[in-house]
């Protein structure tokens, strides 16, 4: 499951991850938009529920310097020895440059060498090195993390998923279908023995299908609008159905553009209906070859009603197994 769930107050979340550990959830991944950053969530969730798995999907390449990335993660591995997986992406330049002040200059680039030099420093090393996009002056982690934790890169189109296959530990699939999963992995080849596809995927369990719809459509002219994903999904063979979207974008025309995203495309790209029809669905993606699916819950009329009582009630019904409404 993402994490942290909307509703429910950042010091409240030790009842949010008790559910999830008892309906089944294995993993618990953060993400770093616009709310917390990516590693509170998860060093709150090392404390309270130590039998979960840690995640960052993820962690920008750009927003923080290389030695205060390489601190970060080792204080959480540290804190979670063996539990925690460090996901690293470039993000976008509304994150990077819009909102943090920072260039976004060749994500390809600062996305390798940052995770060439996170391999080394969180391996131990000391780090002297100039690299195509920062020099760093003999760096050394005054406690390097006695399990480092495994590297994780998000990629969406060829050149950043054989980056992912060559020299990371697993890659981070988002803002994909499930039958968009195998386009993905067969750019990955062959692949190492323990190396991780992990995808998150977009969860409304509501089985008012006008709200869902509307919501997703709101989704994906944020997201697919912004030029990687927009490449990204010509790449998987939407250029023709999402053209009207992105040319009424373009012109300024924010609710044109919203209009015309097909229904078939929502309902591919954000998973609705009944708790157990999303589980179903989640489950293909773990058939298409997804070794950890991620599922990010979406607001639902259910839950904004009934706050975070039926919040918790809605994991245990998403889980694994289920353990009824008093979860």
């Amino acid at each position: 499951m993402t994490v942290p769930l909307g509703g429910i107050a950042l010091a409240h979340h030790d009842a949010a991850y008790a559910a999830l550990e008892r309906a089944g959830f294995t993993d618990v991944w953060s993400s770093e938009v616009a709310g917390t950053d990516a590693f509170t969530p998860l060093a709150l969730a090392a404390a309270w529920e130590p039998g979960l798995r840690l995640g960052t999907a993820i962690a920008p390449v750009f927003t923080r310097g290389p030695g205060l990335l390489a601190m970060s993660a080792a204080a959480m591995a540290e804190a979670a020895p063996g539990r925690f997986t460090l996901g690293i992406g470039a993000s976008s330049p509304v994150l990077v440059r819009d909102w943090n002040a920072m260039p976004f200059d060749e994500p390809f680039r600062r996305t390798r060498d940052m995770l060439r030099f996170l391999r080394a420093a969180l391996g131990g090393q000391t780090v002297d090195q100039a690299y195509d996009t920062f020099t760093i002056r003999r760096f050394t982690l005054e406690q390097p993390p006695a399990v480092p934790p495994p590297i994780l890169l998000a990629a969406l189109r060829p050149g950043m998923l054989r980056l992912a296959v060559a020299e990371a530990d697993g890659v981070i699939l988002n803002w994909l279908s499930a039958d968009d999963v195998p386009r993905a992995l067969a750019e990955l080849g062959e692949r190492r023995t323990g190396f991780e596809v992990a995808a998150r995927i977009f969860v409304c369990p509501t089985e008012d299908a006008a709200y869902a719809r509307a919501l997703g459509r709101r989704l994906i002219t944020s997201y697919l609008t912004v030029p990687a994903y927009a490449e990204f999904h010509r790449w998987l063979g939407r250029d023709e159905t999402l053209a009207p979207m992105w040319a009424a974008w373009a012109a300024g025309d924010r609710r044109g553009a919203s209009a015309a995203v097909p229904d078939d495309v929502v309902d591919a790209l954000v998973l609705h209906g009944a708790p157990q029809r999303c589980r179903a669905e989640v489950r293909r993606y773990a058939d298409a070859g997804v070794d950890v699916p991620i599922m990010a819950l979406l607001p639902t009329p259910e839950v904004t009603a009934g706050g975070a009582a039926a919040l918790l009630s809605l994991i245990a019904q998403l889980g694994a197994d289920p353990v009824g409404a008093s979860a």
